[in-house]
């Protein structure tokens, strides 16, 4: 029995092509993976079956569910659909999200939009589903908001939201991307058991081939628009017939060439670092306080990478934003080059010598400026510009394999690696000698991810950086890190040469994220070994 059948599906934006006679079926209760690079008309797809294309697009082809047409539907007609028969959960949980409406209000919305119950029946409803996705009403009443919550936390709200009025057809888009390992492990085991107790077909897109290993059941890759292979997902994953899937494999597994050359100078160094926050007080209550960071101790050398690796709520970036001189402490010390305090109040020319790449490049620029000015814009740091201030910014975008000319566009006309480039090129201008990554290479497509990886570790083998790597990604964690540390409830568990600490891990904390971390069976990897 099919529940969704596509036959030549195709896409023009503008006169544009996006899709180009796409085709799968998707039975009740199957997991059907659909992967590929960003760009690759994955999302477009999901768009086109929700009938939630841009304006300008044009679609031709065929998508049935359940024996109903989807295409060229009348958006009376789709929206009585959307919510009732087809559930959709997006990639960042706190924009799909009302930040003005409550957690049970957002839930029991689908609900009321269809006149599927009154506003009591519809809470009701919806304080089942969020117990069912794991936020249980003693501690997740229905009147918090999405800001109270983690971001695994609010990825289950929009599932809850998802399958309110349980719909035959649930469409994931990337919903796991910037989520720690045991968060995603957890999300991944309740779209599992909600396929198998609810029946509803399961479209997963993502660009995490492990992640499709363990879930799908059948998979399809994408590239420009087109499937180029599909299949049972054993069958694809072993036999990868296409050139591009075969890409897609060597990028996820890539190890960039090293040549660590550590030195015994401590460039940063921190010690019993203790961050704390208040909590509200209650009358005639003494104040109470929230521990995040908790006697933490560190210290990186020069041409050293120290990767750093938790879930979410563990301390990593409170601990970061503290080393990059955002955050007072409230006891302990963070040095610099061994002797610089570091703080709030640190002088800008020794944030010259400490600079930062985050995740989200885009939303970290200033979409009005040119990339010049962007990449230029650590410059304050200094006492005064320097003399050849356009010379650096066009060697910076040549080391990180850009070219000067792309200094005059904006930063909406590249790609998300490209963004990420810039970033860095940004955070190399003042010729630091440590720089903080934080989540740098999470929201990439894997090919990209390689790519950014084997720039960071030229990079540093060039200038002889220290890097600092906040990841929960393990596998990216032990391809560019020297060594680890584990971080748990704002306290350092777990600390050695990264290989020792992945590869046999003695803290249970340690064993858990080890164990989340999604992989392909090693027998599914046999042709690699061979070839």
């Amino acid at each position: 029995m099919t529940l969704l059948s596509v036959r030549d599906l195709s896409v023009a934006i503008h006169g544009r092509p996006v899709l180009n006679r796409v085709s799968f079926d998707l039975a009740p209760g199957e997991v059907f993976g659909l992967v590929g690079e960003s760009g690759s008309g994955k999302s477009m797809t999901a768009l086109a079956l929700m009938g939630l294309l841009p304006h300008g697009a044009e679609v031709g082809g065929q998508a049935t569910l359940a024996g109903t047409g989807l295409i060229g539907l009348p958006e009376r007609r789709m929206c009585g659909l959307r919510g009732r028969e087809i559930g959709l959960i997006f990639q960042e949980p706190m924009t799909a999200l009302n930040p003005m409406k409550t957690i049970g209000d957002q839930v029991a919305e689908t609900l009321l939009i269809h006149g599927a119950a009154s506003r009591g029946e519809a809470l009701r409803v919806a304080r089942q589903r969020l117990d069912r996705v794991g936020l249980a009403g003693e501690r997740f009443p229905l009147e918090r908001f999405p800001h109270e919550l983690s971001g695994g936390q609010r990825q289950r709200v929009c599932i809850a939201m998802a399958i309110a009025l349980r719909p035959k057809l649930l469409i994931a888009d990337e919903p796991t991307t910037a989520l720690d390992v045991t968060t995603q492990a957890q999300i991944l085991d309740l779209l599992r058991g909600l396929v198998a107790e609810e029946g509803m077909g399961l479209m997963l897109i993502t660009h995490d081939l492990a992640v499709v290993a363990g879930l799908a059941t059948h998979v399809a890759v994408m590239q420009a628009g087109r499937i180029v292979e599909a299949g049972p997902t054993e069958t694809v994953f072993r036999t990868r017939a296409d050139a591009y899937t075969r890409a897609l494999f060597a990028a996820a597994h890539h190890v960039p060439r090293r040549t660590p050359r550590i030195g015994s100078a401590p460039m940063l160094t921190v010690d019993r670092a203790l961050r704390r926050y208040p909590l509200a007080r209650r009358p005639f209550a003494p104040p109470r306080f929230f521990d995040a960071v908790k006697a933490v101790s560190l210290r990186l050398n020069k041409g050293e990478s120290l990767g750093l690796v938790g879930e979410s709520g563990s301390g990593k970036s409170t601990l970061a934003r503290a080393v990059l001189g955002l955050d007072p402490l409230q006891g302990g010390a963070i040095r610099l080059f061994g002797e610089h305090p570091v703080g709030p109040r640190m002088p800008d020319t020794l944030r010259a010598g400490l600079q930062a790449v985050f995740q989200d490049p885009y939303g970290s620029f200033n979409p009005r400026w040119r990339v010049a000015r962007l990449v230029a814009e650590p410059f304050h740091l200094l006492p005064a510009p320097p003399a050849d201030a356009a010379e650096r910014v066009s060697a910076a975008l040549t080391d990180v394999g850009l070219r000067p000319e792309d200094g005059e566009r904006f930063i909406h006309e590249f790609s998300g690696g490209q963004r990420q480039r810039i970033a860095i090129a940004r955070a190399l201008i003042t010729r630091p000698e440590v720089i903080v990554l934080d989540e740098a290479v999470s929201a990439l497509d894997v090919r990209v991810r390689a790519q950014i990886l084997d720039l960071l570790c030229d990079l540093q083998d060039r200038h002889g950086l220290s890097y600092l790597f906040i990841s929960h990604d393990l596998s990216v964690v032990r391809a560019i890190t020297d060594r680890v540390l584990v971080m748990q409830a704002g306290e350092i568990v777990e600390e050695g040469p990264t290989d020792r600490v992945l590869d046999a891990p003695e803290h249970p904390y340690t064993r858990d994220l080890v164990a989340a971390t999604p992989k392909i069976p090693p027998g599914w990897m046999e042709d690699d070994d061979a070839a």
